[in-house]
């Protein structure tokens, strides 16, 4: 007979349990507090007999199934539309039935008419075709980094890239441009200086090599004072393919973004192809799209790395009904009035009373490379920093942001049909707070919470 003290012996210690690969990788997720509190009450029902001691590490990993999920719903309340730590876009719940319905067998490469192999992604070129009429042609690749990458090796593999100094840009998590571009075997033929490129840098270095003229949308930062740059139309007269790199999907002139360039105005100035991506101020999935130049849009097409950039059929349906649906969350709530926002703020207020909670001004951000400098104004609700953590944990998460010490909950970007679930994890974390400060006393703010 197996002795109580033997069991104890036998139930792994709180430092060794941390140690498994499986809850190691919960505490990078979720915090180490919170996935050795669950060791200790796996650990505790061993003891009291409850479970086998060799049964704690797993019980401790099933108390956290919700969190170890690699992908979770969240209530973005930063004030970033398009975040990309958050998945960038959300999609329309056009485009959420579209991938739903194409999760089984589709036509997507099959001509339903003749019973013959038709062009991949047909319905997704259509509607291309309506909402930019200035390209000849479009090709959808997986993001907008593929997009160039394929330009590049296409037309000027082994040949020179012609670009302004002042557009070698960075982007997030140390992803450079340039290395990209040269990457492809493509030379990059660097001109003009940061701040000031003129259309004679460029004339100068056009010759036999030249494979393009690369326009690069400098999206994440602006250079201000004594500056200048040359036009895509100035550009277009040197005789290379101008290909400019709008960046963040933009298709049209949008006033809320006047300084932001849109895919049909590039085309009509000149460019022969355009470069964007399809899950930022478009609003769809990640994608890259290519438009312009019947002939050129053809060559990527036919390129050997097209098949390796190629997207699914999910991602085709998605951007298809992004693209021929109602307006699609982002340019939703990057139109969002101040006044309605302030409503939805006031009715959650009211809906909490007893809630350290109050309507506060905001200001939101576009995000994800779009929009440099501009400030959208916005309406946030106004917590206890405290709240931050519990709500972050919570089923949904919902994550804001802490300014001045105060945890800021903007509404911006939050979808109204979520105002629900917002207010009911709010009463959870308010209540958890209340139960922390003991004797059913409301709790100052900056208690600590569970």
């Amino acid at each position: 007979m197996v002795s109580e003290a033997d069991t104890r012996r036998r139930i792994p210690g709180t430092d060794r349990a941390l140690a498994d690969p499986v809850l190691a990788l919960a505490a990078e997720r979720v915090g180490r507090a919170t996935v050795k509190a669950a060791v200790v009450a796996a650990a505790d029902r061993a003891r009291r007999g409850e479970i086998p001691p060799e049964r704690v590490i797993a019980e401790a990993a099933a108390a956290l199934p919700d969190r170890l999920r690699p992908l979770r719903r969240v209530i973005n309340a930063t004030g970033v539309v398009v975040h990309t730590n958050l998945g960038r876009a959300p999609l329309s719940p056009a485009a959420i039935k579209a991938v739903v319905e194409a999760a089984g067998y589709t036509d997507v490469e099959l001509d339903l008419a003749d019973g013959r192999r038709a062009r991949r992604g047909a319905a997704v070129l259509a509607a291309l075709a309506a909402a930019v009429p200035e390209a000849e042609a479009a090709h959808v690749v997986n993001n907008n980094a593929a997009a160039l990458s394929l330009v590049a090796t296409a037309l000027a593999a082994g040949r020179e890239i012609i670009v302004s100094r002042g557009e070698l840009i960075e982007i997030g998590d140390g992803f450079r441009l340039p290395d990209l571009l040269t990457a492809t075997g493509a030379r990059l033929r660097e001109v003009g200086t940061t701040n000031r490129t003129t259309v004679a840098d460029y004339r100068a270095a056009v010759g036999p090599q030249t494979g393009l003229i690369l326009k690069i949308h400098p999206s994440n930062y602006r250079i201000e004072g004594f500056v200048g740059e040359a036009s895509i139309g100035e550009l277009s007269t040197l005789g290379p393919p101008v290909v400019a790199d709008i960046g963040s999907g933009l298709l049209a002139p949008d006033p809320v973004l006047p300084a932001e360039p849109d895919a049909g105005t590039a085309l009509r100035a000149g460019a022969d192809l355009i470069t964007a991506s399809g899950d930022k101020l478009l609003g769809g999935p990640q994608a890259g799209l290519l438009l312009g130049k019947a002939e050129l849009v053809e060559r990527l097409r036919r390129h050997p790395l097209a098949r390796a950039l190629r997207v699914d059929k999910l991602t085709l349906a998605a951007l298809a009904a992004t693209l021929s649906g109602p307006p699609a969350p982002v340019p939703r709530s990057l139109h969002d009035t101040v006044a309605a926002l302030h409503q939805r703020a006031a009715a959650i207020v009211a809906a909490l009373p007893g809630v350290e909670l109050t309507v506060a001004p905001s200001e939101s951000v576009v995000g994800g490379g779009g929009g440099p400098g501009v400030v959208l104004p916005s309406v946030a609700l106004a917590a206890p920093a405290s709240f931050a953590a519990p709500l972050r944990l919570g089923d949904p998460p919902v994550v804001g942001r802490v300014t001045d010490g105060r945890l800021l909950l903007d509404l911006r970007a939050v979808d109204p049909a979520q105002d629900a679930e917002l207010t009911a994890a709010i009463a959870r974390v308010a209540g958890s707070v209340t139960r922390v400060a003991g004797d059913g006393a409301p709790a100052p703010p900056g208690s600590p919470t569970p």
